[in-house]
């Protein structure tokens, strides 16, 4: 098996990798205590003149074309930079993604130039509600249809960029006699329809920069053609979608991972305690062998699954693992960077416990844990029956 990168691949990796650097690194630490929102939106409009706000959607819509393999790679080197950012980038992929999945061509043509340009700063996916987190098939949020117009009542709940998004995709109920998961559509709305509200941002542990809000739908109007995809059919659209997600989640988590761990290395490998230096310890360089071994299995898992969704194979269950082992990995990672550091790495002058704060809704996410290893054992058993 050829692990290496191609050329184009090397090529996208190497240009996050500058941009992060340049770009968001500088300003990350400031982000989180202060928060400069025309420059995170600024740096959003860069990444979208980059091409990576489009990475996995066709060139004809203005997207990169580029692959979930290089998406994987790029927001892995974005999150190394900035946590927010890549979050940010991570959700308008997917939303992206589902609207070229499902959407009619017209509705591609509307609104998928616009994501990838940047026209509009980010997109956001309304799923979650404070009664269907893990279990969003018992979501609330109904749309009527009354004449040409579909009514929408209800609120997402922990909706990423809410406040910087041009277009919202949104799971509501259409069928309330169906089964549960059954009688659930899928629709696109706008930022600025009638009836749609937008909460103060929450006040987060981690991933602060990112703005995370309510969006409350109050007899909100939108034209009958905002379905996206087939009436009663969304809910198995967000399904597949969040396993796609899930790949985003996890190198996200393995760039958290890799800033925290190449920090603390670079520290322990100049400071001196007993006359030496403490990477000359045996122990320091054993929690360093097992800390960079766990993230290189998480990226082999990640970069397998982005292969298999890239070659049109089943990869929900190969996305959950992923998801699943990175994310836990990685918040014991910083945990171990950050006691490289000692007390240093308490301090909010270092930006080690930014990173443990950061990595910690990584296991919580896009699907918990938990959640996860449900959907890989039901994967495991069906493959024998």
């Amino acid at each position: 098996m050829n692990l290496s990168l191609t050329q184009d691949q090397a090529m996208i990796q190497e240009m996050a990798q500058k941009f992060a650097q340049a770009e968001l690194a500088p300003v990350a630490q400031m982000q989180d205590q202060i928060g400069d929102r025309a420059l995170f939106l600024a740096n959003l409009k860069q990444l979208a003149e980059l091409g990576f706000m489009g990475l996995n959607v066709d060139s004809q819509y203005g997207g990169s074309e580029a692959g979930t393999v290089v998406f994987s790679l790029a927001l892995t080197e974005i999150a190394k930079g900035c946590a927010s950012t890549a979050v940010t980038m991570s959700v308008t992929n997917m939303v992206g993604e589902v609207i070229q999945a499902v959407a009619s061509d017209a509705q591609k043509q509307q609104y998928l130039p616009k994501l990838c340009s940047g026209e509009y700063a980010a997109g956001g996916f309304c799923l979650t509600e404070s009664g269907a987190g893990s279990d969003p098939s018992s979501m609330k949020t109904k749309a009527v249809l009354a004449g040409d117009h579909w009514i929408l009542n209800g609120a997402k709940q922990f909706i990423t960029s809410a406040e910087f998004a041009g277009i919202f995709v949104v799971w509501a109920v259409t069928d309330p006699s169906a089964p549960r998961g059954k009688g659930i559509s899928c629709f696109l709305v706008e930022a600025d329809a009638p009836g749609l509200s937008i909460s103060p941002a929450e006040d987060k542990m981690g991933q602060k920069a990112s703005v995370t809000n309510e969006v409350v739908f109050n007899d909100c109007r939108i034209p009958k053609g905002c379905l996206m995809g087939e009436l009663n059919q969304g809910f198995k659209v967000a399904v597949t979608e969040l396993a796609g997600g899930r790949i985003g989640v996890g190198s996200l988590a393995l760039g958290i991972g890799l800033a925290a761990i190449d920090y603390a290395r670079d520290y322990v490998s100049q400071r001196q305690q007993f006359g030496q230096k403490i990477a000359d310890f045996q122990g320091v360089q054993w929690m360093l062998a097992d800390a960079y071994t766990a993230l290189e299995a998480s990226r082999l898992l990640l970069m397998n699954a982005a292969d298999k969704k890239d070659r049109a194979l089943p990869f929900s269950k190969e996305a959950s693992m992923a998801k699943l082992f990175t994310s836990e990995k990685v918040n014991k990672v910083c945990y171990t960077a950050l006691q490289l550091m000692g007390g240093v790495g308490y301090i909010k002058e270092y930006p080690l416990e930014r990173f443990a704060r950061d990595a910690r809704i990584t296991s919580i996410y896009e699907g918990t844990s938990e959640i996860q290893r449900v959907i890989i054992a039901r994967e495991l058993l069906r493959e024998i029956k």
